[in-house]
């Protein structure tokens, strides 16, 4: 599967040694970052969204990814609960609607790309790697939009918050506990980390179950927070 990683977006895997060389300066990818900045960054949350995707696509951490599953978990986790409802506070919605056809999406893609035939092909084959990062950043955009936009009511935005963790931490759940290598394409590259391929998944099952709750978190304190000062303004 070495050579598959030939094939990846981010390249070969890196050996430690050569991780801080290998930022990825694509200058079709720095030209998207550039409009989109230029589109959202006058905005204090598109400047925050920019960022983190520049994060994850520009620094080592893409080149890091084609080596560990664990990095590749912390890549999707930056698109999915970072950046997407960073842009969607950008790019609000012009008027509410119900989260759960975005949550099923969502969820579905998330899920399907967590696939070890689909995972593997996708960093194996450029085609199918921007196939994923589109479709998981997108369907995650679509569900934050509608979870927090200011004419949502909070009670349900928190439970739709909570959901969506909820299906994260599943699958990481599973990952976790998993009895066996299941992606093909870190079954070698893990041990230069000086981790066992299934050392590698079982610590990337866990970042998606434990500390992925975090970004979770904040937006659930944020929908809170609005929910307060609504009731606050309303009994002034």
């Amino acid at each position: 599967m070495m050579e598959a990683l030939e094939g990846t977006y981010c390249g070969p895997a890196p050996l430690p040694a050569d991780i801080w060389l290998r930022w990825n300066l694509d200058p079709v990818l720095l030209l998207a970052l550039c409009l989109l900045t230029l589109a959202v960054g006058r905005n204090r949350a598109g400047g925050l969204a920019v960022a983190v995707l520049a994060l994850a696509f520009v620094s080592p951490l893409c080149a890091l990814s084609a080596a560990l599953f664990s990095a590749r978990v912390v890549h999707h986790i930056l698109l999915v609960a970072v950046a997407a409802p960073l842009l969607a506070l950008a790019w609000p919605g012009r008027s509410p609607r119900s989260p759960a056809a975005p949550f099923l999406v969502s969820t579905g893609v998330l899920w399907a790309w967590h696939w070890p035939p689909a995972y593997d092909l996708a960093l194996s084959n450029v085609v199918a790697y921007w196939a994923m990062q589109a479709t998981l950043l997108g369907s995650a955009f679509a569900f934050w939009q509608a979870v927090l936009h200011r004419g949502q009511a909070a009670g349900t935005s928190l439970l739709w918050v909570l959901g969506g963790y909820m299906q994260m931490a599943l699958l990481g759940a599973l990952l976790t506990f998993a009895p066996k290598v299941l992606y093909a394409i870190h079954a070698v590259a893990p041990v230069d980390w000086g981790f066992t391929p299934l050392g590698d998944q079982q610590l990337g099952g866990l970042i998606m179950w434990v500390p992925a709750g975090l970004p979770f978190v904040a937006w659930g304190a944020l929908v809170a927070r609005r929910g307060w000062q609504a009731v606050a303004k309303g009994l002034a």
